[in-house]
């Protein structure tokens, strides 16, 4: 006999269905639901059935945006000759919040994966070479993840820019502030002594 009744029970097994939600921490979450105010739970339902309709992918850049192109593509503040290539959105995220970056970004959504079957084909690699022809782009940024995936996507995503005559950075990595260097990685080690810098 189930501990709650059928209604709850549904709304438990929904909720466990999130990434890093538990079947304890979903149960606590629609136990507190349940008791929130009415107001709530209906503006929470609407809110995830407003941007199940409205938000997509920025045609240009693959951002997720509620209009086409995004906010970024059409901001004419931001250097217009600079795109920042990322892996996922969430990447894109992380450098807005952060604030260092003004130019414009492409979204692959995903990396290069043989063994999981992502190609080139898959990802958004034609539409940013399509991009970097049509647009006066002077300088390509890969701020890809240094998986070994990531690295080989980097790679690959290099040489073609090369090939339009657009310069290509990687962005650099190291040792993170805080971190500990008996604690660290033979490639991070690698990376932080090679992007080493004159020390102010």
């Amino acid at each position: 006999m189930p501990a709650y009744p059928p209604s709850l029970e549904r709304l438990i097994k929904h909720l466990s269905k999130l990434p890093g939600i538990g079947e304890k921490t979903a149960a606590r979450l629609a136990l507190y639901l349940l008791r929130a105010p009415g107001d709530l739970a209906e503006s929470l339902s609407a809110s995830i059935l407003e941007v199940r309709r409205n938000i997509g992918l920025c045609s240009k850049c693959f951002n997720l945006s509620d209009e086409d192109p995004c906010h970024i593509c059409t901001d004419m503040s931001r250097d217009l000759g600079v795109i920042c290539v990322v892996e996922e959105v969430g990447d894109l995220l992380a450098l807005e919040k952060a604030g260092a970056f003004r130019g414009r970004y492409h979204v692959l959504q995903g990396v290069l994966a043989p063994l999981e079957g992502v190609g080139p084909d898959n990802l958004r690699i034609k539409e940013l070479l399509q991009r970097v022809q049509r647009e006066t782009i002077r300088e390509v940024i890969l701020a890809i993840n240094p998986s070994a995936e990531g690295e080989a996507t980097a790679t690959y995503v290099a040489g073609l820019v090369r090939e339009k005559g657009v310069n290509v950075s990687q962005i650099a990595l190291g040792i993170p502030m805080g971190g500990d260097l008996k604690y660290t990685d033979a490639v991070t080690l690698r990376r932080a002594l090679d992007g080493r810098r004159e020390s102010q």
